[in-house]
């Protein structure tokens, strides 16, 4: 006997599940870091309006095939090419589940480092120096301790269905990430140092507006940043029910992720600079540092050198930054688990277990291997499969995707100049962003 589909259950639900999905550490430091080396002002300005031409498309296209099929994304794909190639459609998928995986094995990983950093801050002010040190200390026994602690706290909400998993728990996570980062802001606001940062982050350089640079690193920051082009996006779109305003809602998603992009920045740069004034290095090459060195080096660094208030800024940030990994850890998860609910016939909590378990197996194999092996895994998934399975999605919309396709059967209708951007416009905006990163 089939099971029932679950579903959510309210607008505000889904967007806070949506947004949840796609808000993630990329947004946390790797937006406010592009914004500040690429013109501060201009990149945001650029960033928006990106965002209006290429990510909102991409992310109503993504919805609107899980939503039309009301299914997972293999079998969604498999009936948007149905009358071309099915096998086609169906190898895509595969592929996106193949890659909600592979992403998941590493993202769990690092998303492990914020709980141990999330706990720094507990164990120094107890006096526990060795567990201390442990904590913020690069080991593999660290890594095989909190990685499957996150991918715990995943199964644990996925194991309750869409509306009392994904969507109860993406109800109180988001508006709780929201408090805490503005929370922070206001903190941070007050510092001596934070006001060259805002500066640095919000003042435009209109010299760099037309630089091909930063309109690039804008659109490739504006389609990662939404989590677009693995099939998360698909998956929630496939549970919202069938007569939902599919155009409000995707809007709605793509403003909530941009504003907490746009509140990372006015965290992350003020920071940074306040520590740049306690005297902690911050700018490598004339650029502001990135990735794991600005979250693992110069923001603790920064908490240490500001006392016992410190200690609670550093938690605060951390559970921060643990929250907005759990959210899209959950979402890619989900993925996986439908496919074997709804094509398999598993019970979800079976289903659950066995995704869990295949990816604690190949994020075991990344660390043990991890110097070669992460970066490389990193690079593959971000640079060449997102962006690809994104121009995918848009060719499969505009132009494989027939019957039922109302995007495609009204030739005149009220969809008839989006279909025309999706068709034309949006895959080579998406090219250009693939290009870019592969000649990179």
């Amino acid at each position: 006997m089939a099971q029932l589909r679950d579903g959510f259950q309210s607008r505000i639900g889904f967007v806070l599940a949506a947004a949840g999905a796609a808000v993630g550490l990329g947004n946390i430091w790797g937006f406010p870091t592009q914004a500040a080396n690429h013109g501060g002002g201009a990149f945001l300005l650029v960033y928006f309006i990106v965002i209006f031409l290429l990510a909102l498309p991409a992310l109503y296209t993504e919805l609107y095939l899980g939503h039309q099929a009301q299914s997972n994304p293999v079998n969604a794909l498999r009936q948007a090419w149905q009358e071309k190639a099915p096998k086609v459609g169906a190898a895509a998928g595969y592929l996106g589940l193949s890659g909600a995986i592979v992403m998941l094995s590493f993202y769990s990983i690092v998303a492990g480092w914020m709980l141990a950093y999330s706990l720094e801050p507990i164990s120094r002010a107890m006096g526990f120096e060795q567990i201390n040190a442990f904590l913020q200390g690069d080991s593999t026994a660290r890594n095989l301790i909190f990685t499957p602690l996150m991918l715990l706290l995943t199964a644990s909400i996925i194991l309750k269905g869409v509306k009392s998993g994904i969507e109860a728990w993406s109800r109180r996570l988001m508006p709780m990430l929201l408090l805490l980062l503005v929370a922070l802001i206001a903190y941070i606001a007050t510092l001596d140092g934070a006001a060259e940062g805002f500066s640095a982050y919000l003042k435009p350089d209109f010299a760099k507006i037309t630089d091909p640079d930063l309109i690039i690193a804008a659109m490739g920051q504006a389609f990662f940043s939404l989590s677009l082009g693995v099939g998360c996006m698909m998956i929630y779109g496939s549970y919202l029910k069938p007569n939902e305003n599919l155009p409000k809602l995707t809007f709605s998603v793509a403003a909530l992720d941009t504003g907490v992009a746009f509140l990372a920045g006015l965290l992350i740069i003020p920071a940074v600079f306040v520590a740049q004034h306690n005297g902690v290095q911050v700018f490598q090459d004339g650029k502001l540092i990135g990735e794991g060195r600005l979250i693992f080096a110069v923001l603790p660094e920064l908490f240490s050198s500001m006392g016992a208030i410190g200690l609670w800024v550093g938690l605060t940030f951390f559970v921060l930054m643990s929250i907005a990994s759990l959210t899209s850890t959950i979402s890619s998860t989900e993925i996986p688990v439908s496919f074997l609910v709804e094509n398999h016939g598993l019970q979800r909590k079976t289903a659950t277990w066995w995704v869990t378990v295949v990816i604690m197996v190949v994020a075991t194999t990344i660390i043990f291997n991890f110097d070669w092996l992460f970066g490389l895994v990193i690079t593959l998934f971000t640079q060449y499969q997102l962006p690809l399975m994104g121009l995918f999605y848009f060719i499969t919309v505009g132009w494989m995707w027939k019957r039922g396709n109302q995007l495609r059967s009204e030739s005149k209708g009220k969809h008839y100049w989006f279909a025309q951007y999706v068709r034309f416009v949006c895959p080579v905006l998406m090219s250009a962003v693939f290009l870019n990163v592969a000649v990179k």
